[in-house]
C-alpha cells in the first residue's frame, strides 16, 4: 500500500501513487534516475526523467519537513508546554513556515528587551494594557515601580511592557501569516546608489532609483539588483504601504479607544517596525531569491544540456590551435579518439609574422597525421587564425572551424589535465581541449566545471548546493542518453555512468591498461568492486562496439539478451541476422513476448534498438562559417546581416557570436515578430542564426542585433 508521502506526492504532481510508489523504491534501493527512466518503464508507467527528478526531489524535501515537524514536537514538549491543540496544528502544517511561525513563541530565545522586561516583573501589566479595560494607566503602572530590578519610574515600566506585548505580536502565527500575503502581494523592491559610489558603480546606473512591485519583478532584474547589493554599490528595501501593515495588526489587537489601547498602539507600531518587518522583509528576500535562482539554473541546465549534446565530428583525425599574438599559436594533432599525436607552436601573427613558415608547417601536419578537420579556439587571435588557416592552399578538403574555448584555461590547469598530460604545459592542454571539443564535445565538456563553460545566467549568485545538483543531473542525463565507449571513455566520462562513480571509474581504466579493451559488457563484471548491482544500473549504458555479441553495442541491457535471443530463435535466425533485417524486425508482434517484468513499452525500446543498435542521439555534425568581411567590432554597421552562432541563452535574450570577439545581444523583443516570453521557445544552443546589426557601441564593446526582419 502506498505511503502517505507517496500519496501526497502524487496528488501534487499529478501521478498515480503506485507511479510514485515504486519510484521511491527504486531511488532508495539506489537505482539511478537515467536507469529507471531507461529500463523500468514498466514500473514508472514510462515517467520521464523530469518527472522522477520531481519525485526525488519532492521526497527530499516533505523528509526534511517531516524531521523539522518531529524535532519542534519534541522540544516544545521537552518545555512541557506540548498542548493537545499545538500539536494538532503542528501536525496539520504542511509547510515549513507554517511549522516556524507555530515554534516561534517556544524556541529557545537570546536575550531580548521583552524578556529582560519579564525578569523585571513587567508581564502581568503587559496582560493587563493588552486587555485593554484600564484607563488610568500611569496609576497602574505605578504599582509595578522595583527600583531594585530596574523599573525606576512609570515611564519605564510601560515601556517595558509594550516591549513584551511587541514580542508577543511578533510571535502571532496569524499576525504573520496576514503580513506575509502583505508583503508578496503589495511590497515594493526599492533600490537606491550608495553615497559616494556613483562612478564606480556605472553598470548598475539602472538601478540607481529603482522601484517596482515584487510580484512582477523578473528574475534578471532581481539577479542584477541583489549583485549591485552585494557589490556595495546598491541599498536595497523591501516594504509593503506601512498603513497598509499596521492596518492588518490593529485588526487583530486593537479592542477599544482608551489610555490602555493607545499604549497598546505604540505596541503595535514597534512590533512591527522592529521585529515583523525586518523579519518579513528577510524571509520575502530569500522567496523571491529562490524563486529567482530556480529560474536561473533551470536557464543554465538547458543551455547546458544543448551544448553537451551537440553533435560531434565522428571518425576524424583533428589538428586543433589555441591562437595567440606575441607568444604564438600551439598546434596538436589529434587521432578520431581525441589522442595526442604530436604539438608544436607556429608565429603567423604580429609580432612574429612568420607566415609562409607557417603556412609550410600547418601543410606538412596535415598531410603526415592525416587530417580531416581543423578546430581553431575563438579567443584572442581566433578570427586572425581562422583567415590564416583559409589561405593555406591544402591538397584536400579540411574543414576549418572556430570552436568554443570558453572553459578550455580552467581545463588546461586542472588536476585532470595534469594527470592527463603529466609532460605537457598548460598551452597544449588547452589546445587539445579545443580539438577534442570538436571531435566530441560531450566526452570533454564532462571534465570542466560547468560553472565555467559559460552558458549560465547569474551562475556565481544562485544557490551553489542547488546549481551543483542540477548541473549533475544533466551532465548525468547526457552522458547516459547517449552511452560511452567503455574502451576509450576518460575516468570523467564514465564517472557520470549510471552506478558507476569516480571509484569504479578508476578501476574500469586501471582494467582497461592491464588486460585490453572489454570484449563483451559481460567482462565488466571482473573489474574489481563492479557487482551484480552496478552491473544492473550501468550495462546497458555502456557500449563495445565491433563486440562478437552485437547487443553488446545496443543499450539493450542485457537482462533483455534472452527477450531478443527469443525473437531471433522464433524466426529461425541469429541474432545478428535479426539487426541486419529490416523485414524480419517488422514480422515481430511484440505482444508475443510480453512477461511479467518485460512489457510493451521495453519490448518497444529493444525494437528501435535493433532497427538502429546503438545509435547517437546526437543530430549530425553541421558545418559553419563567420563571414569572411567581418573580424573585429570595428568592422560592424548598422543594418549588417551577418551568420552567427548561439553562445547563451537567458532569460532576455540570446548572445550571438558573428566572430568579433564580443557576442551580441539579440533582446527577447528582437527574437520573433510574434510575443516571446521564452527565449529558449525560439532558439537552442550552438544554433546558426541570421542576425541584423541594430546599434554597435564600440567604447562600451556592446552590440545590439535583431533576428526579427532576417
Amino acid at each position: 500500500m502506498p505511503s502517505p508521502l507517496s500519496r501526497l506526492i502524487a496528488k501534487e504532481l499529478n501521478l498515480t501513487e503506485q507511479q510514485v510508489e515504486n519510484v521511491i523504491n527504486l531511488l532508495q534501493e539506489g537505482a539511478s534516475i537515467p536507469f529507471i527512466a531507461r529500463y523500468r518503464k514498466e514500473l514508472t508507467g514510462s515517467l520521464n526523467e523530469l518527472s522522477i527528478i520531481a519525485i526525488r526531489d519532492r521526497l527530499k524535501q516533505l523528509t526534511e519537513l517531516e524531521k523539522r515537524r518531529d524535532s519542534v514536537i519534541h522540544s516544545v514538549r521537552e518545555q512541557g508546554k506540548l498542548t493537545e491543540e499545538l500539536e494538532q496544528a503542528l501536525r496539520r502544517a504542511t509547510t515549513l513556515t507554517e511549522i516556524e511561525d507555530l515554534y516561534l513563541p517556544f524556541r529557545p530565545k537570546r536575550k531580548t528587551r521583552a524578556s529582560m522586561a519579564i525578569e523585571k516583573g513587567l508581564e502581568p501589566l503587559a496582560k493587563i494594557i493588552l486587555a485593554q479595560k484600564e484607563e488610568d494607566i500611569l496609576r497602574l503602572a505605578k504599582r509595578f515601580i522595583d527600583v531594585e530590578k530596574g523599573v525606576e519610574n512609570e515611564d519605564e515600566a510601560l515601556q517595558g511592557a509594550r516591549d513584551v506585548i511587541a514580542e508577543w505580536v511578533n510571535q502571532d502565527a496569524v499576525v504573520r501569516q496576514r503580513l506575509r500575503r502583505l508583503f508578496r502581494s503589495e511590497a515594493v523592491i526599492a533600490s537606491r546608489l550608495v553615497k559616494g559610489k556613483d562612478e564606480e558603480a556605472q553598470k548598475y546606473r539602472s538601478w540607481f532609483h529603482w522601484e517596482e512591485e515584487v510580484r512582477r519583478i523578473t528574475s534578471h532584474r532581481l539577479m542584477a539588483i541583489l549583485r549591485g547589493e552585494a557589490e556595495g554599490y546598491l541599498k536595497v528595501e523591501i516594504q509593503p504601504s506601512l498603513a497598509k501593515a499596521l492596518e492588518i495588526i490593529e485588526r487583530i489587537y486593537m479592542k477599544a479607544r482608551n489610555m490602555s489601547s493607545a499604549q497598546v498602539r505604540l505596541a503595535l507600531y514597534d512590533a512591527y517596525k522592529r521585529l515583523l518587518q525586518p523579519s518579513l522583509e528577510t524571509e520575502i528576500r530569500s522567496e523571491l531569491k529562490l524563486k529567482a535562482d530556480i529560474e536561473a539554473i533551470g536557464v543554465f541546465s538547458e543551455n547546458l544540456r544543448q551544448l553537451l549534446l551537440a553533435p560531434p565530428l565522428r571518425g576524424k583525425n583533428v589538428l586543433a590551435i589555441d591562437p595567440g599574438f606575441r607568444t604564438g599559436c600551439k598546434v596538436v594533432c589529434l587521432d578520431q579518439h581525441g589522442n595526442l599525436l604530436h604539438n608544436e607552436t607556429i608565429y603567423p601573427h604580429p609580432p612574429e609574422n612568420k607566415v609562409k613558415e607557417s603556412m609550410h608547417k600547418i601543410k606538412n601536419l596535415v598531410n603526415a597525421y592525416k587530417i580531416d578537420a581543423i578546430a581553431i579556439g575563438n579567443g584572442t587571435a581566433g578570427r586572425e587564425t581562422e583567415r590564416f588557416i583559409r589561405h593555406i592552399p591544402f591538397e584536400k578538403d579540411i574543414i576549418a572551424i572556430v570552436v568554443n574555448e570558453a572553459g578550455a584555461s580552467i581545463y588546461s590547469v586542472s588536476d585532470i589535465a595534469r594527470e592527463e598530460f603529466p609532460d605537457y604545459d598548460v598551452t597544449v592542454r588547452g589546445a587539445v581541449s579545443i580539438g577534442r571539443r570538436l571531435i566530441d564535445p560531450l566526452a570533454e565538456l564532462v571534465k570542466i566545471d560547468p560553472k565555467s563553460i559559460g552558458v549560465g545566467q547569474y551562475q556565481h549568485d544562485v544557490d551553489q548546493k542547488m546549481l551543483q545538483e542540477s548541473l549533475h543531473d544533466v551532465v548525468e542525463s547526457c552522458v547516459n542518453s547517449v552511452g560511452v565507449d567503455v574502451n576509450h571513455a576518460s575516468k570523467e566520462l564514465l564517472t557520470y555512468i549510471s552506478g558507476i562513480g569516480p571509484v569504479l571509474a578508476k578501476n574500469i581504466i586501471e582494467y582497461r591498461k592491464e588486460n585490453g579493451p572489454f570484449p563483451s559488457r559481460q567482462q565488466l563484471l571482473e573489474v574489481p568492486r563492479l557487482g551484480a548491482k552496478a552491473f544492473e544500473q550501468s550495462a546497458g549504458f555502456l557500449r563495445i562496439p565491433d563486440a562478437p555479441n552485437p547487443l553488446d553495442t545496443s543499450a539493450v541491457h542485457p537482462e533483455s539478451y534472452p527477450m531478443v535471443e527469443a525473437m531471433a530463435a522464433k524466426l529461425g535466425v541469429s541474432v545478428n541476422e535479426l539487426i541486419q533485417n529490416k523485414e524480419l524486425q517488422q514480422s515481430i508482434n511484440i505482444e508475443d513476448f510480453v512477461t511479467e517484468k518485460c512489457g510493451i513499452p521495453t519490448l518497444t525500446d529493444i525494437m528501435k534498438e535493433l532497427a538502429k543498435p546503438g545509435r547517437d542521439p546526437r543530430v549530425n555534425f553541421d558545418f559553419f562559417e563567420f563571414d569572411k568581411n567581418v573580424h573585429q567590432i570595428e568592422d560592424l554597421t548598422v543594418g549588417m546581416i551577418l551568420p552567427g552562432i548561439v553562445t547563451n541563452i537567458t532569460r532576455f535574450g540570446v548572445f550571438v557570436d558573428i566572430g568579433v570577439h564580443q557576442n551580441g545581444l539579440v533582446h527577447i523583443s528582437q527574437l520573433s515578430k510574434n510575443y516571446v516570453s521564452d527565449p529558449s521557445q525560439v532558439v537552442r544552443l550552438n544554433q546558426k542564426v541570421k542576425v541584423k546589426v541594430l546599434e554597435v557601441d564600440v567604447a562600451r564593446s556592446r552590440i545590439s542585433m535583431s533576428m526579427k526582419d532576417v
